[in-house]
């Protein structure tokens, strides 16, 4: 039987600790991760696949299109079926790009993001089918919706 896939992709630090939360809620999945530090992979299971994502930010125009670049051919290399995310711009263009090649998407906002919601979760709820805000008070009946925190 073949097993269902799903891409994890985040930046690092807080944003990737949290995604790491979500793991178990897709046990028994075939497991990809993606994010901006290298030195992540050792965080994960031998068995799991790693991708490097190239850090880029909002006012560096090139580095961010060799990012989306670079996040578009591992959503098409992982074939997941889920991508998920909780941010920053990699996981922005993971939606956008799940988005457009049918997968299923779920963004987590950031628990660091107490007053509003992110820049890039702002942008991320076009395309996600799940967006999710960790702050019981920035839930709205047309989304985020809020289930907890994973801190």
């Amino acid at each position: 039987m073949k097993r269902r896939r799903v891409l994890f992709i985040s930046s690092s630090g807080g944003h990737w600790i949290q995604l790491r939360r979500l793991r178990p809620a897709f046990d028994g999945w075939s497991r990809s991760y993606a994010c901006t530090n290298a030195g992540y992979r050792s965080t994960i299971d031998p068995d799991e696949r790693f991708f490097g994502v190239p850090e880029a930010t909002r006012w560096n125009k090139l580095r961010l299109v060799y990012q989306a670049l670079t996040v578009l051919w591992i959503v098409l290399r992982t074939r997941a079926e889920v991508v998920v995310s909780t941010g920053a711009s990699p996981g922005f263009f993971a939606m956008l790009f799940g988005r457009l090649l049918r997968k299923k998407t779920i963004w987590v906002d950031s628990i660091a993001n107490v007053d509003e919601l992110s820049l890039s979760g702002q942008q991320a709820r076009r395309f996600s089918d799940l967006w999710i805000t960790q702050w019981q008070h920035l839930a709205r009946p047309q989304g985020p919706r809020y289930f907890g925190s994973l801190v």
